[in-house]
């Protein structure tokens, strides 16, 4: 043969090559392949797993949002109602001071007038009194002409004795 080729080897070659593609196509690709696709959907079985978790964490997380927005309306509500209750007591309050100060200022009034009423009674018993005094002195006292007269006799009386 020229060149040294020998046909028989060339084909025990390929054989050769033929069994041992196929002998490793079976014995490694097959089980290689086969883990990797195992692996694969391992992983792929985890991320829908952590899919699933996720937005179930994301459910979880509106649902507590939601919670925390009616919270915050309870809240708002409760402060409004504590400070419409803080401001109808302020106002009772407010109320109740104005009705004892009209209390305060008629009792003051009535006192005022009772207290002027017994001024005005005691400065006519003063009156009466001193118109009282006044008329017996002046009922009691003859007329200035004759006590003119008395004084004139009795300054001789007592230039006498």
């Amino acid at each position: 043969m020229p060149l040294n080729i020998d046909l028989q080897q060339i084909l025990l070659h390929w054989m050769n090559l033929a069994i041992l593609t196929g002998g490793l196509y079976f014995l490694l690709y097959q089980p290689v392949k086969k883990f990797m696709e195992e692996r694969e959907e391992h992983y792929r079985s985890l991320d829908e797993e952590a899919a699933a978790k996720l937005a179930q964490a994301e459910q979880v997380r509106a649902e507590y949002q939601a919670k925390l927005d009616g919270a915050d309306e309870e809240i708002r509500q409760a402060r409004a109602k504590a400070q419409q209750s803080a401001q109808q007591s302020a106002q009772a309050l407010l109320d109740q001071a104005q009705a004892q100060a009209k209390q305060i200022v008629a009792h003051a009034r009535a006192d005022a007038e009772h207290s002027r009423e017994q001024v005005l009674k005691e400065s006519q018993r003063e009156l009466r009194r001193l118109a009282t005094a006044a008329t017996k002195k002046l009922a009691f006292q003859a007329d200035p002409f004759d006590q003119f007269l008395d004084l004139a006799e009795g300054g001789d009386k007592h230039e006498d004795s």
